[in-house]
């Protein structure tokens, strides 16, 4: 699979403004930030901290504190 490099043209250049040169120096992870594309995964819920606990409880923490 490869970029749409059109599209990421006119998003840099038109939409953001940047120069060919400045387009052409930024990374593949650079644009998608400047873009607002979101990377990598959510952060970490207390709710889903929670669920996690209970579906892998902490057998040594239990014994140690008499939970």
């Amino acid at each position: 699979m490869g970029f749409d490099w059109p599209a990421l043209m006119r998003a840099g250049m038109g939409g953001l403004g940047l120069s060919p040169d400045r387009f052409w120096a930024l990374t593949p992870a650079e644009l998608a930030l400047l873009l607002g594309k979101q990377g990598g995964q959510v952060p970490l819920t207390r709710a889903r901290l929670e669920q996690l606990e209970r579906a892998y409880p902490n057998k040594q923490n239990e014994a140690e504190y008499g939970e």
